[in-house]
């Protein structure tokens, strides 16, 4: 899983197993650690909502996303999910949630778990 945060934008993206964790058990999550802390990232399936929405708690963000949408994404060729969440006097929070496609330029990282590049079967 990875994430990307620039400002009030957040993206996470996940592999294929990710994406066959969380539509199977609920709920996937990575961890980041500091010399001091530890950041924790998640993304759930909940049943209490009917929109992609986050919160942060305890160094950790966490995705929410609703059952009755992502519970089959694992079947699915949907690409992802977003939402823009309105902060009132601070803007709006962008969340997307993804899958992880291969790159089509040559990485050292290992891409074997993600999805093959749509761009790339043309």
């Amino acid at each position: 899983m990875k994430i990307r945060i620039l400002g009030n934008s957040v993206r996470f993206r996940l592999t294929r197993s990710e994406v066959n964790t969380l539509c199977t058990k609920g709920y996937i999550k990575n961890q980041t650690t500091f010399k001091t802390n530890v950041f924790t990232y998640a993304v759930r399936m909940v049943t209490d909502s009917e929109k992609l929405n986050a919160q942060f708690r305890d160094n950790t963000i966490t995705l929410n996303l609703p059952q009755a949408l992502g519970v089959n994404w694992h079947k699915t060729d949907q690409v992802g999910f977003s939402e823009t969440i309105d902060l009132t006097n601070n803007g709006n929070l962008s969340l997307l949630l993804e899958k992880d496609f291969a790159c089509l330029d040559v990485r050292e990282e290992d891409q074997s778990d993600n999805y093959p590049n749509p761009k790339g079967l043309l």
